[in-house]
């Protein structure tokens, strides 16, 4: 693929630079990156706030690009190739493709750059030198496990629909969709990957690029096939509403369980007006303003990230956001999500 600078016609790109007059030259010379997947899905809006501020605060220059929607892994090698051309100390990245941008990671840490990937692990996750995330399948278990509590007795009929994510299943993908399977009783055939076929209860599966766009025409694709959906697994929240916009616009909404992963200010609002009957909530300005630091602590003393203990990632945690709790599922309600959303 080409690495000539003219591919970042295809990239939206917004570069931030803060340099503090007060702060000492090493800060001000240091360039660090943020490369999300889009620059309008809220959660990745939201990340780039935290890395922003902190980079304010600690002196340093942040430079952050996106690629134009899911999936777009081009644009993100031709942002790692900016990096390593503007002697960026390292860089965050939220791969789009997991496994496809390793060769080009590679490449960024043989020049010394420092690489930390946020919320979507790379495939093997070694291929970063830290990972700030949610436990991923974690928190597909828990909207897994309220689902199955919620419905009681009635779980073992459910007829589930699934809104992923990309074709090409990055890590979050699968991560997140088995997570779900798991917590709600159902055996994962494929610990890396998944299929409709996995289980006779997943009536309807269809892919969503993480928008709200993507979930109406998902959830509208799988209701020609299969309209006697009662739970609904999504990627994440915009994958969520669109999903129930469809549903209740094919008069299909009533009695659906709908659950999600992010717990976005606007995903709780949705749990507290019924959209949603559940969402794990994540951290990402946590997640940014930690891969800041690191990338600066790097820099000063060629110190890398320790991961959680027990596990090969830095726990960044996750809540489950509902009003109506399920026994022996923790959880807590809407207003106190609204709280801490995205915190």
């Amino acid at each position: 693929m080409s690495k000539k600078l003219g591919i970042f016609s295809t990239v939206a790109i917004a570069a931030l630079s803060v340099a503090l007059t007060s702060a000492p030259s090493f800060a001000a010379e240091t360039i660090i990156g943020l490369i999300t997947k889009t620059n309008t899905n809220p959660f990745f809006v939201k990340m780039k706030e935290g890395a922003q501020a902190e980079a304010k605060k600690l002196g340093v220059t942040l430079q952050a690009y996106a690629g134009k929607a899911d999936g777009d892994n081009d644009g993100q090698v031709a942002a790692i190739e900016q990096l390593i051309a503007a002697g960026a100390k390292g860089f965050m990245l939220v791969p789009s493709d997991s496994t496809a941008i390793v060769p080009t990671v590679e490449k960024a840490r043989k020049a010394g750059l420092l690489v930390i990937t946020l919320d979507t692990p790379l495939d093997p996750i070694t291929a970063a030198d830290a990972t700030f995330a949610t436990d991923n399948f974690k928190a597909g278990l828990l909207i897994g496990q309220w689902a199955k509590a919620t419905l009681g007795d009635k779980a073992g009929a459910a007829k589930i629909a699934t809104l992923d994510l990309t074709p090409n299943k990055p890590t979050v993908d699968y991560l997140r969709h088995n997570g779900f399977l798991t917590g709600f009783g159902i055996k994962v055939p494929n610990p890396k990957g998944f299929a409709m076929s996995d289980s006779p209860q997943i009536v309807g599966s269809d892919v969503t690029q993480g928008s709200t766009d993507g979930g109406r025409k998902a959830m509208e694709k799988i209701l020609q096939k299969a309209d006697d959906i009662n739970v609904v697994y999504a990627i994440n929240e915009p994958a969520a509403d669109g999903g129930y916009a469809a549903m209740k616009a094919a008069g299909k909404d009533k009695g659906v369980l709908v659950v999600a992963v992010d717990g976005g200010c606007p995903g709780v609002k949705s749990v507290k007006e019924g959209v949603i009957g559940a969402t794990s909530q994540q951290y990402p300005l946590k997640m940014a303003a930690l891969g800041v630091e690191a990338i600066v602590e790097f820099a000063k003393s060629g110190k890398k990230p320790e991961v959680t203990p027990g596990l090969d990632f830095f726990d960044t945690g996750v809540t489950l956001i509902t009003d109506h709790p399920a026994a022996g599922v923790p959880s807590i309600t809407s207003e106190e999500g609204a709280k801490i959303c995205w915190g």
